[in-house]
């Protein structure tokens, strides 16, 4: 009996190990969701199994105090009234082969709970839970709680559909306060007859030509308690918390991203100084609707090297400006295209047009003269950088009388290199 019992355990743990790891690798949130349910069901199993186990060829009335066993061939953790803790054994031996220690102890279903009745409840997570912290964002006041690794996956999820400027640019996780160099390598061929009085292996060194240096910054989201206070199982805690964090956080990411002033938040691309005079361009109305105005003046200035980026703009600067255009011969320039799933796909002479929201870039019916209304760029051409630790801190709004939750993100951002943005403003 007891071997059938081990072996079912062993088919459980390894079905549990495969679960998790597909939970930690899904990108859908729905089969997340399902997973975790699949998870909770197995783990219920192996708390059976590992309790009856304990007890195989023992008299009932004589339970070992510890619930171990004496053949030494399966570690079990059963105490007197058979509580088992299915988070601490995983830990120890189900889901850790090599038996190292769950680097990870954020995204386990015992904190991902506390951190939900910290949020809802205001009970402090237990000491045991918690871990020293080395990175950025505990430099602040602000770090009462991490963030569980399973709900910020999400919110990460949630801000590249939601965000979809902050989903492309670069992403990068390093030491903020140091600075980064900008590299150039262009060399050139010379033939070796020729007579130049210079060496010119030394004249094709590698070159820092500029630098970068990322700051801390902390982006916040406030909610109200008295939108989590009904909440009272994770699941529900998860399908309400992460999409109002997600969405504010996205918005304001996104709005930065291009609009950023660099005091307090990151350098946008639109305020950059480093953006070359000659790649702000104003288009007059005139040259503004039509296809001979954007190519004379937007296109003509597009370095080879650079085409590769996209433009962005407002909805209803596409819609109402570039969607339809032709050339003198009739040709579109300005399109849509459908793809098999029903999605739209924007392109504008060539390239990939990304539609954004009237509060990162103004339509251009509404925008004043000399406003920005579109960007050329390559996304990859700015990073923002974070290491993606989110936190959360409740705290008490005087002046509403209402228990909110400050959810902070540590982060910066900056144009890696500017000769390749063109600007475009509203001429009269």
């Amino acid at each position: 009996m007891k071997e059938k019992i081990k072996k079912l355990i062993d088919e459980k743990e390894k079905r549990l190990d495969d679960l998790r790891k597909r939970a930690k690798e899904t990108e859908d949130i729905a089969e997340l969701r399902g997973l975790n349910e699949d998870i909770d069901g197995i783990i219920d199993d192996l708390r059976e199994l590992k309790a009856m186990y304990g007890d195989a060829d023992r008299p009932r009335d004589e339970k070992k105090p510890d619930g171990g066993n004496d053949d030494g061939n399966v570690d079990v953790t059963v105490n007197e009234d058979r509580n088992f803790d299915p988070v601490a054994a995983m830990r120890m031996n189900g889901g850790n082969k090599g038996g190292k220690r769950n680097a990870d102890p954020y995204d386990s279903e015992e904190y991902r709970e506390a951190f939900m009745n910290f949020v809802c409840r205001g009970v402090p997570i237990p000491a045991k839970l918690r871990e020293a912290r080395t990175d950025a964002v505990t430099t602040t006041s602000d770090a009462s709680a991490v963030i569980p690794t399973t709900i910020l996956r999400e919110i990460i999820k949630e801000v590249s559909v939601y965000g979809n400027l902050f989903d492309e640019v670069r992403h990068l996780n390093i030491q903020g306060g140091v600075q980064v160099p900008i590299l150039t390598l262009k060399p050139t061929a010379t033939w070796i007859t020729a007579n130049t009085g210079t060496k010119e292996s030394d004249l094709q060194k590698l070159q820092a030509n500029s630098s970068v240096t990322f700051s801390y910054y902390g982006l916040e989201c406030k909610i109200a308690q008295t939108l989590l206070t009904s909440v009272v199982t994770l699941e529900m805690f998860q399908q309400q918390f992460v999409p109002l964090a997600a969405e504010a956080m996205a918005k304001a990411l996104d709005i930065a991203i291009m609009n950023g002033t660099g005091s307090g938040e990151p350098m946008g691309i639109i305020n950059d100084t480093r953006v070359p005079v000659g790649n702000v361009i104003t288009l007059s109305a005139a040259d503004f609707a039509t296809w001979s105005g954007w190519k004379k003046n937007v296109f003509a200035k597009m370095k080879k090297a650079y085409r590769g980026g996209k433009f962005y703009m407002a909805q209803s600067t596409f819609d109402g400006y570039i969607d339809g255009m032709v050339d003198d011969n009739g040709q579109p320039i300005g399109r849509v295209n459908y793809g098999i799933d029903g999605d739209e796909r924007y392109r504008f002479g060539g390239r990939i047009v990304d539609t954004v929201e009237d509060d990162v870039l103004p339509g251009y019916d509404d925008a004043s003269t000399n406003d920005v209304v579109a960007v050329f760029l390559k996304p990859n051409d700015y990073a923002f950088n974070s290491n993606l630790t989110m936190t959360t801190k409740r705290w008490v709004d005087e002046d509403t009388n209402t228990i909110k939750n400050k959810v902070i993100l540590i982060g910066d951002g900056k144009l890696l290199d500017p000769y390749g943005v063109l600007i475009i403003k509203k001429g009269s």
